[in-house]
């Protein structure tokens, strides 16, 4: 397999923690190259792409990915593109992490706009699929129903579910509920074949075993993520403060642990790794900016799985057939 091109500069954590996961991935035998600028100190004998520039998480990412041509997300598309890497992942500027996959690797023939498919914790089930997470603010009805076919088969691919269940997320179950994108795209979806739409459903169903893959406009999608995210995030640290509370609280606490910790693995972010953007012809993998070696780690990890079990000739493969 050819190396996974890794963002060395991306991210609130780069150069170091990026650098950590690299070195771990490689020892993992999993064939990585960094890039980043020429002396980079830290990379040991793992192969680097020189690149000069960075662009930051201020930078508006389109102009920064016209303007900054020796960046380190340009090199690593460009990478991909050129088949020295199969594989690209950043930790940095989402916008720039997607035009430059856009704009050099390019779309899938077909594809009206890629889309970025974010796993959603399901405790005690595998995780369902959020998409588009915030790659296109506005969408057509049409694009949702690219999104529901990209969707399926990425949750095929990754997480091994057969016949992935599709929900359209909307302020109601009925199929009347909705605004006139909602109501259009579920004409769309249910007329569509090979797509396994179970109807509408509603913010309470995220993070339940309703639907495996969830569509929606990437405004709706990024504003729902980064609730849950929040939310679940303070829940956690409320329940940890709760135990630390009374000292009389210990013995109890001790005997729980060993139950909550595998949920707590289960509903971190970093435990998934990072986004994948659908739709570019490579893989582009995109993690938290705030991700640390373990979370870059496992982003390294799904990078190599999607490209060893070729889920782009696959959504190739499903656009092609749409017609």
């Amino acid at each position: 397999m050819l190396p996974i091109a890794i963002d060395a500069m991306g991210g609130d954590r780069a150069p170091d923690e990026i650098l950590a996961a690299a070195h771990q991935a490689a020892e993992l035998g999993i064939p990585v190259v960094l890039v980043g600028p020429a002396g980079l100190g830290g990379i040991g004998d793992l192969p680097l792409i020189p690149a000069s520039e960075v662009i930051s998480m201020d930078d508006d990412a389109a102009q920064g990915v016209r303007r900054k041509k020796d960046s380190t997300l340009v090199r690593a598309a460009e990478a991909v593109r050129d088949g020295r890497a199969s594989a690209m992942i950043s930790a940095g500027n989402t916008g720039a992490t997607m035009a430059s996959a856009l704009l050099r690797m390019g779309r899938i023939k077909g594809v009206s706009r890629p889309a970025i498919a974010t796993p959603l914790p399901v405790p005690g089930h595998l995780p369902n699929i959020l998409l588009d997470a915030g790659a296109n603010a506005e969408v057509q009805p049409e694009w949702l129903v690219q999104f529901a076919q990209m969707g399926s088969v990425y949750a095929r691919h990754r997480f091994g579910v057969e016949h992935p269940k599709v929900g359209l997320l909307s302020i109601g179950e009925e199929p009347r509920k909705g605004d006139t994108l909602r109501k259009e795209a579920y004409e769309l979806l249910s007329a569509a074949p090979n797509i396994n739409f179970i109807g509408n459903i509603e913010g309470r169903d995220m993070l339940l075993k309703t639907a495996d893959v969830v569509v929606t406009d990437g405004f709706t999608g990024n504003v729902v993520l980064k609730t849950l995210e929040g939310g679940v995030k303070v829940l956690m640290q409320a329940i940890f403060e709760a135990f630390t509370a009374d000292p009389a609280y210990k013995p109890h606490v001790d005997a729980l642990l060993p139950a909550l910790l595998p949920l707590v693995e289960q509903m971190s972010p970093d435990t998934y790794g990072g986004a994948m953007l659908l739709g570019v012809d490579g893989v582009c993998i995109i993690s938290h900016g705030s991700s640390n070696a373990h979370a870059l780690l496992n982003g390294i990890k799904v990078a190599q799985e999607m490209v060893e079990r070729g889920v782009v000739e696959e959504l190739r493969a499903a656009i092609a057939g749409e017609g």
